[in-house]
Formats: C-alpha cells, sequence, structure tokens
C-alpha cells in the first residue's frame, strides 16, 4: 500500500493549494475527503491541488474529488488540478469531468459553467 501523503503549500485568503502525493483509492478517499472539508471549514472556498505526484486515482478518489467541487461551487469557489500526471489526466478525460476542475469565467456562480457539453 503506498497511501497518500499531503501538505498544504500556501494559503491566501479563501484560497488555499495542497500538494498530494502517492494514490488516491479505496484507502485513501477518506483521508482526502476530510482534509478537503477541514479546508472548507477553514474558509476556504477556492482548492489548488498539486496532483504533480499523485501517481494513481480511482473512483473513489474521483468521488471525493467531485464532493469537494461540489462543495465549493456552493460556496461560490472552484477546484483547480495542476500537474496531473498524463495516467490520472486519462481518468478525468473519460468521465468527462476534465474542465469541470478547471475554473474559467462564471465557474464560481454557475455549477454548469464548467462542465463540458455533450
Amino acid at each position: 500500500m503506498i497511501g497518500l501523503t499531503m501538505s498544504q503549500v500556501r494559503a491566501a485568503g479563501d484560497e488555499v493549494e495542497l500538494a498530494l502525493e502517492g494514490e488516491i483509492d479505496l484507502d485513501s478517499a477518506a483521508v482526502l475527503r476530510q482534509a478537503l472539508d477541514d479546508c472548507f471549514e477553514a474558509g476556504h472556498r477556492c482548492l489548488v491541488l498539486d496532483m504533480g505526484e499523485v501517481t494513481f486515482c480511482d473512483s473513489s478518489g474521483l468521488g471525493a474529488l467531485v464532493a469537494a467541487l461540489k462543495r465549493a461551487r456552493a460556496r461560490g469557489g472552484w477546484v483547480r488540478l495542476e500537474n496531473v500526471r498524463p495516467q490520472v489526466a486519462k481518468l478525468f478525460e473519460i468521465t468527462g469531468l476534465a474542465q469541470a476542475f478547471t475554473p474559467g469565467p462564471g465557474a464560481a456562480g454557475d455549477p454548469d459553467a464548467a462542465t463540458p457539453s455533450a
């Protein structure tokens, strides 16, 4: 088991950046979900997740990230994934969620604005 580690890179106002390392799977998704919830409870509504050292993400991890995205949008915020490795990015492309994690014009106020059209 490789696991997942997280560290806060910076926090400023309503934005926080976390660096993730390892695997986001059934074993680590609950820990990730709690860490992201803690960010919201601390008053942040915009999350930047550096995924450069994430080597694997399954549907449990995807669920934790989507839950954070919904929570951020409910607060007028967003979640941005940075430095996503190709093998992990493929999961977001296959599920149609790649654009949802890239804030754009209207993304904060409109939950459907960043969702790719069919």
